[in-house]
């Protein structure tokens, strides 16, 4: 194959739906031919039960890859993507057992395939590396992790390495595993403390924003580079890069929330501080007890205190523009324009779309800005989809795609002033982000693994 070929075969694949959100998490599709009406036998091509599981679906040529979870088994399932066939899949013991948010799940993290292999990241043991046709090539234990929501950022690309971020209460770091052998290859330790969001790639460093501090490392061996303070303190969708532009959206507290009313609703016994059997597994004050201050079970006031300091911070979406032109390898962020309003607990990650970006959060509430000034276009409610929202926003053809916790899938008319086309009823659960290839839409429900498009 001639050079130019080859190089365009390459980028192509490198292009295509192999990890979380597609190319390099922008939930961009490239090519022609989605279905807009889809569901109860319109447009669809196959259905396919799975295991329970909320991670995305990723893609080979051939393959369509999800992981699950069932009788305390975390399994990597492999279907067939012309006919949906599950052609093998295999399973590890659950390792580790921790109180997290109930949105979570053993199996949330989405798998990553480079065409050769799979490599599926489980918050409760670590990696595992499957070749295509299912035989184990090594798996890196890792954990257990101490983030009260549960850790949830999916591993990335990094050429003959895979890279996985684990940021948490204590020992946060982002850590590359040789693809052939499962050897660490490089761990960079990171001051931050609980994300949820995936690191993107600029050039030859990944980015990240975690708990008010935006951070760039080396892709070649983890170097801290960049870091930058003044970020919202909790941000749960993934930021997203546009050519140099870099967006984000997150929440903060204005103010530290008092300690007296926790202890009026909660303190049974009266001894001034609240226990195991008071805050009754709450993910977030199990946090609290376990892993900051004395770390002996119990909410103290001068511990409540010390993380109601931590959470507090700006609250909006903000754009930047990257500077990379430093000599040191420093990335720099200017601000473009801020949307101050509230974030808070909006899971989805954004997206652009016609030089337009989308934000979409529960009570189905789709925001669209000019992504270049900021200027606000319309902002309502899908009719029709008003439920929850987990699943990101993804787009083709100049259409976005915004699926409901319900399983009401919208297609939208990408444009500042936004127009629904159609909404499709699956009738079936839906919390992970579908794959897009080819004219093929790949969704996952609660229940099955879908392909949509035409036969």
């Amino acid at each position: 194959m001639p050079r130019l070929l080859l190089l365009a075969a390459l980028i192509a694949h490198a292009e295509d739906w192999s990890r979380f959100r597609g190319p390099n998490g922008s939930g961009i599709a490239t090519g022609a031919g989605y279905p807009i009406e889809f569901g109860a036998n319109k447009n669809t091509v196959w259905r396919t039960e799975v295991r329970p599981g909320k991670s995305s679906p990723v893609l080979t040529d051939k393959h369509v890859l999800i992981t699950g979870f069932a009788d305390n088994k975390l399994y990597t399932q492999c279907f067939d993507r012309a006919s949906g066939k599950l052609l093998w899949e295999k399973f590890i013991d659950k390792k580790h057992d921790q109180i997290t948010n109930a949105l979570n799940h053993a199996a949330a993290i989405t798998p990553l395939t480079d065409g050769r292999n799979v490599y599926s990241f489980f918050k409760d043991f670590g990696v595992v590396a499957y070749d295509l046709s299912g035989k184990e090539l090594w798996r890196a234990p890792l954990g257990p992790f101490v983030n009260t929501m549960g850790v949830s950022a999916s591993p990335i690309d990094n050429g003959s390495t895979v890279v996985v971020m684990v940021d948490q209460l204590g020992g946060s770091f982002l850590a590359a595993f040789d693809k052939k052998s499962g050897e660490m290859r490089w761990k960079a330790e990171r001051d931050e403390f609980e994300s949820w969001g995936t690191p993107l790639r600029y050039k030859d460093q990944f980015l990240t924003v975690s708990r008010g501090i935006f951070g760039a490392h080396l892709a070649s061996n983890g170097k801290r580079t960049s870091s930058m303070p003044g970020f919202p303190a909790t941000i749960i969708g993934s930021p997203i890069v546009d050519g140099n532009r870099f967006y984000l959206f997150g929440y903060g507290a204005d103010s530290p929330k008092p300690f007296a009313p926790e202890l009026d609703k909660m303190d049974k016994n009266k001894d001034g501080k609240l226990g195991p059997d008071e805050y009754n597994k709450h993910p977030l004050y199990n946090g609290y007890a376990y892993y900051q201050g004395d770390r002996d079970g119990y909410i103290t006031e001068a511990e409540w205190s010390a993380m109601q300091q931590r959470i507090m911070g700006a609250n909006g979406l903000y754009a930047y523009e990257i500077d990379a032109t430093a000599k040191s390898g420093e990335i720099k962020l200017r601000e473009l324009w801020k949307y101050e309003r509230p974030f808070n607990s909006v899971i989805p990650s954004l997206i652009v779309a016609n030089g337009v970006l989308f934000s979409v959060k529960n009570g189905g509430i789709l925001t669209a800005f000019d992504a270049a000034t900021g200027k606000l276009g319309k902002a309502e409610r899908i009719p029709g989809a008003l439920g929850g929202y987990s699943s990101s926003l993804v787009a083709a053809e100049g259409r976005i795609y915004a699926c409901s916790e319900e399983g009401k899938v919208s297609v939208i008319k990408a444009a500042l002033d936004w127009e629904l086309i159609k909404t499709n009823d699956l009738n079936e659960g839906c919390f992970a982000t579908p794959a897009m290839s080819n004219g093929q839409i790949y969704l996952r429900t609660d229940n099955a693994l879908y392909r949509f498009g035409a036969k």
